[in-house]
């Protein structure tokens, strides 16, 4: 780049920077700063060769237009001002700033001394951290074109993935591809996937992140990517060739394939972290707008994330970034929804939880954002973080109380038959208030954060000891039931009930009404060795196995066949809660002996077995399902059909059977069954 350069005021909008004509408009937020300077760096990212004035412009809005300049061009902002930590203001023009609105990054993120803004303790740090910092680098993609699928959310099947661990050990995915997002849209990935019936691929953070430094110095990296240092950017480990444009190919691939993309989204903290924390972007530009702190106290941050800093989203500037990236990846990357880690703190005001907050108002009213799936993660640590079943339509949220309870059934505790009723149908309790209906409750039984579901079964409690904190972290309140033996086990006998709880709990999750969702690993029971917070094992511990063909495995057979069932069945697709004298559907619960099920039956405390009947009088199609969570076989009396017979479609302990059964049949201890039939009506009497 010659050094020749014209320079003129620029524009304010849009932030970030800009391709016009042959040059580059660079536009950034820091409305208290008393100077700003860009920076341009050579094409190796480590000579700074143009320090450039910026021009205040109004709204706080630091502008300047360059030219000649093109795409490619690395950058970065230095903000001076006044470094006074007591009144939450870290000026240091020492310090080269990220771009937050940066499109794409080039060069390595090192930690060192040198990020921080004082060194030692009270003395100003006048040490340049540019040579240990990653450069903003201009680039711009057209938007997305690819056609997508648009499931709806009734068809909609959930698998919760890591980039990663999905794919690094894969035989048939090329080596250059393994653990890269172009890996996940390899044909063999996409052929797994499609044999098992998933429609949505929910992908675990990809926004550039980096490991936090108490990790590195223990020889760990942040594996799940819960750590964010820029909200445009994907994850530069992730691309083959270091291009951005990977990202769009993958989505595309998978678009094509019919299968949608989610993005799990971490706007409610950054990689600053606390105070004390290093100066990367947000917290040298506008401390005070980016991040909450305490009233009255601005030098102490409000942490209602246990991530040292959380993101103030009742900044109008603050809102903005998180709209904007939002919609950047809608349209330019082609995402079709988000899941956000966090949500409660989304919604925060400084009294609360606020259902008409204004994040919500602004992705209602946004023509592209109120169009894609959202999924809240409904809860933080902060005072009244927890709201499950708060969020208003059209978001889903994650249902650890389904998670919970489905858990403490199989695991044979008693007193849990009404509780687990509601959480099959959609909890009802949780979402009918404010008009949303069972598709709002994302059921799963595992995820990225616990035991996975083949852990699930054999550890009752949990063994972190690798990640280097005396096996504190992570929960201690698993609702696991490790089958006889605490971890692995060459028992034929243990296995045998590990594989059958392992199909008991897949079946209950996908013959449940809401929308299923599946954790990396369940289809092949992955074991992370009982590690329940595998959050920093970037290693064998995380990464699928693949040991045997992708077809092979009994599970996931297993998920094929009962997801075959749950889309014969329109009951699982119906948007709204079943009541009694509902038009078309039917729901009924039996006992043993085919009665139906009377008050004094739910509150039968040891009563461990559910029977229950769901009917279309449109299709004439009756579900009988039957889960006996305890260690001795009952014999049920099947409730009477109009004609015919029920016929056997699934069971956790026998191969696929398609036997007509007689009246009364023997359900085996802890197993699962699935029986159909065409009837004009059950005889309920």
């Amino acid at each position: 780049m010659s050094h020749s350069v014209e320079l003129e005021v620029g524009v304010s909008s849009p932030l970030g920077a800009s391709v016009v004509g042959e040059g580059v408009n660079f536009a950034v937020y820091a409305p208290q700063a008393q100077h700003m300077s860009l920076c341009l760096f050579d094409s190796s990212g480590h000579s700074e060769i143009l320090t450039l004035a910026m021009h205040m412009n109004e709204g706080g809005i630091w502008t300047l237009k360059v030219s000649p300049l093109k795409s490619g061009a690395l950058y970065g902002f230095r903000a001076d001002g006044e470094y006074a930590p007591e009144k939450g203001l870290f000026f240091n023009n020492h310090k080269l700033l990220l771009d937050p609105y940066a499109r794409d990054l080039y060069g390595e993120f090192t930690w060192s001394e040198r990020h921080y803004g004082q060194m030692p303790v009270g003395k100003l740090s006048q040490v340049n951290n540019a040579i240990d910092m990653p450069k903003s680098r201009v680039r711009e993609l057209a938007p997305y074109t690819g056609k997508k699928p648009n499931h709806s959310w009734g068809k909609t099947v959930i698998y919760e993935c890591h980039v990663v661990g999905a794919t690094c050990r894969h035989p048939e995915i090329p080596k250059s591809l393994q653990g890269k997002f172009l890996g996940l849209s390899h044909p063999s990935f996409i052929e797994h996937l499609r044999t098992i019936g998933v429609t949505c691929l929910e992908l675990l953070p990809i926004h550039a992140f980096i490991s936090e430094q108490f990790l590195t110095a223990k020889g760990l990296q942040n594996y799940w990517g819960y750590n964010t240092l820029n909200f445009f950017t994907p994850h530069k480990e992730y691309l083959v060739n270091d291009d951005i444009s990977e990202f769009q190919e993958m989505v595309a691939a998978l678009h094509k394939a019919d299968i949608e993309v989610i993005l799990d989204v971490v706007y409610n903290h950054t990689a600053e972290a606390g105070t004390d924390g290093p100066i990367l972007s947000l917290r040298g530009l506008d401390n005070l707008g980016y991040y909450r702190t305490v009233a009255d106290k601005p030098q102490h941050y409000i942490n209602d994330t246990g991530c040292g800093n959380t993101v103030n989203i009742d900044s109008p500037r603050s809102l903005q970034l998180v709209l904007d990236s939002l919609r950047y990846w809608v349209e330019v990357m082609g995402v079709d929804g988000f899941r956000f880690d966090l949500a409660t703190i989304l919604a925060r005001n400084p009294n609360g939880f606020n259902q008409a907050h204004a994040f919500f108002q602004a992705i209602n009213q946004d023509p592209v954002l109120s169009q894609v799936k959202l999924i809240a993660e409904p809860w933080d640590i902060g005072p009244g973080g927890y709201q499950l079943g708060a969020f208003p339509a059209p978001w889903r949220e994650w249902n650890d109380k389904y998670r919970d309870t489905i858990r403490r059934f199989w695991k044979q505790e008693q007193g849990v038959i009404g509780e687990l009723a509601k959480r099959l149908h959609g909890s009802f309790d949780l979402f009918e208030h404010n008009l949303r209906g069972p598709l709002n409750s994302i059921n799963f039984i595992t995820s990225h954060d616990g035991f996975t579901l083949a852990d699930l079964v054999s550890y009752e409690n949990k063994h972190n000891e690798a990640n280097g904190e005396q096996n504190r972290d992570g929960h201690s309140d698993n609702h696991s039931f490790n089958c006889g033996v605490e971890g692995f086990t060459n028992d034929p006998q243990v296995s045998k009930l590990r594989l059958q709880q392992q199909k008991n709990m897949l079946l209950t999750l996908l013959l449940s009404k809401g929308v299923p969702m599946l954790s990396l690993g369940s289809e092949m029971a992955h074991s992370q060795g009982g590690n329940n917070n595998a959050y920093c094992q970037n290693n064998r511990t995380s990464w699928l196995a693949w040991k045997d063909s992708q077809f092979s495995h009994p599970l996931t057979r297993f998920i094929d066949d009962v997801l075959r069932i749950r889309k014969q069945f329109s009951i699982f697709k119906h948007r709204f809660f079943v009541h009694d004298n509902d038009p078309r559907y039917d729901v009924a619960w039996f006992t043993e002996s085919g009665t139906n099920m009377q008050q004094d039956d739910w509150h039968q405390g040891d009563r461990q077995v559910l029977i229950y009947s769901l009917t279309d009088k449109h299709t004439n199609q009756a579900l009988l399902i039957i889960l006996n969570a305890g260690s001795e076989p009952v014999t049920c009396q099947l409730p009477n059909l109009d004609k015919g017979k029920w016929q056997l479609a699934l069971t956790s302990i026998h191969p696929m059977s398609t036997q007509f059964v007689d009246k009364e049949h023997e359900i085996a201890a802890m197993s699962s069954w699935v029986f159909t039939a065409n009837s004009e009506d059950l005889n309920h009497g």
